[in-house]
């Protein structure tokens, strides 16, 4: 009974959450709403049994969003004074986000022992042999799912790399290192020798 009443609140949440990115008309409180809805996921895996995809999920994924945060803010060129001005009047509604969050991580932590599926999970044996989550979910991913696994890295990586040249631009009157140019220098090009006599100075 109080897992399945913790499901339906992380559930909710997440719904709630996930139509507030798509719906938030600023990014970054999008990218917000996109933080907790990941927390509400982790949850759901936890009361699944598999805390291994849980952690993942709010360590990886979060930490990932922080730096899409990060992209956000310099890319979009966001006016802080505005945001310093407009910032009091979310503090209640911050305030009440963050206390539901507490809570949910409350009754999660709570509800872990009676959840049925999670002592399931936990307890039965992989293999003939009884494993870990972490062990299981490795040796699927590895060995089963090598393929897939490789491939989903490679499109990340071109990913990565279309992300970079369609950010990176050249901008006139901007300092920057010429690393071929700075192996081309001579001596003569940088140092200027100037006899001068005693007691004339330069």
């Amino acid at each position: 009974m109080i897992a399945g009443a913790v499901f339906y609140i992380f559930a909710c949440v997440l719904i709630f959450s996930a139509l507030l990115v798509i719906t938030a008309r600023n990014p970054v409180h999008s990218v917000l709403f996109l933080i907790l809805a990941f927390f509400n996921a982790a949850g759901l895996f936890v009361l699944l049994g598999a805390e291994f995809v849980g952690m993942i999920l709010a360590i990886v994924y979060v930490g990932a969003v922080a730096v899409l945060f990060l992209f956000v803010v310099m890319m979009l060129d966001v006016d802080f004074a505005g945001l310093r001005k407009g910032f009091m009047p979310y503090v209640p509604l911050g305030l009440i986000i963050g206390g539901v969050l507490l809570i949910e991580l409350t009754i999660l932590y709570l509800a872990w022992g009676s959840s049925e599926s999670a002592s399931m999970v936990l307890a039965a044996p992989i293999d003939g042999a009884a494993k870990s989550n972490t062990h299981a979910l490795g040796n699927i991913l590895y060995t089963d799912y090598i393929f897939p696994f490789q491939v989903s890295g490679l499109i990340l990586l071109v990913a990565m790399i279309g992300a970079i040249t369609l950010t990176l631009r050249h901008r006139p009157g901007v300092k920057k290192q010429n690393i071929s140019k700075q192996l081309k220098t001579q001596p003569s090009d940088v140092v200027e020798l100037v006899k001068v006599k005693s007691g004339e100075g330069v």
